[in-house]
């Protein structure tokens, strides 16, 4: 489920060459306001990466709306069958697939706390350019429903998450293989208005991403629901 000598030699002729001096990259500066002036800073890559994962994700007031009412059945679902009430991750494909519209969601601050681009199934067609659902085994297709996220291991695409499908729309999932892995043709950054690679029906985001949803898991003490939605 889961996807480059002659043998005339000519005449040697000298040439004068140039010395030129490598312009030094210039460090990123971020300008930090206080109450009496303007300071300067330079930020290493890694400070750099911390300050991209502050920016608040960007969603549109009506996806917002949708979102509240979800985490809030989240976190009822959560409660009633021991599953994480401190983060959910939220996949909202009415969304354009170049667009972030993987979410991770703080159940505790009622927040967004990360975004990324995530890939839909393309139903075993050469291309989809807008998702088509379904349950079927071999289908090829994403699913719609909540997931219970399961254990880790490292598969076909390497480093994954097991899906457990928690409603009668997606309960084949487990049996489909249908989990979160990370693939290079997923990047790091929003495409849009271009559509994004497909997958056979997983969950598929950037390596980047992954990364930073492999850490919450990790140190979540209670399985995390994940909802696809349009």
């Amino acid at each position: 489920m889961e996807k480059s000598n002659f043998e005339n030699k000519p005449l040697a002729v000298k040439k004068e060459t140039k010395v030129v001096k490598a312009k030094k990259k210039k460090p990123k500066i971020k300008t930090i306001t206080t109450g009496k002036a303007k300071t300067e800073t330079n930020l290493s890559k890694d400070e750099e990466e911390e300050e991209e994962d502050k920016e608040e994700p960007k969603t549109s007031p009506e996806n917002t709306t949708i979102i509240n009412i979800l985490t809030k059945k989240i976190n009822n679902y959560a409660i009633q069958n021991d599953l994480s009430t401190e983060y959910c991750f939220l996949v909202d494909m009415s969304l354009p697939s170049g667009r972030n519209r993987f979410f991770v969601y703080d159940l505790k601050k009622n927040s967004i706390i990360n975004s990324g681009l995530v890939s839909h199934g393309s139903c075993n067609e050469t291309f989809l350019a807008r998702p088509r659902f379904s349950n079927s085994t071999k289908s090829g297709c994403s699913s719609l429903g909540k997931y219970k996220v399961g254990e880790f291991y490292k598969g076909k695409y390497g480093k994954s998450f097991r899906l457990y499908g928690l409603d009668d729309c997606n309960s084949n999932a487990y049996k489909r293989a249908v989990v979160i892995h990370g693939y290079d043709c997923v990047p790091d950054q929003e495409i849009y208005p271009r559509v994004l690679c497909n997958s056979f029906g997983c969950v598929m985001v950037s390596y980047k991403f992954f990364d930073k949803i492999s850490n919450l898991i990790g140190k979540t003490e209670k399985p995390i629901v994940l909802w696809i939605y349009q």
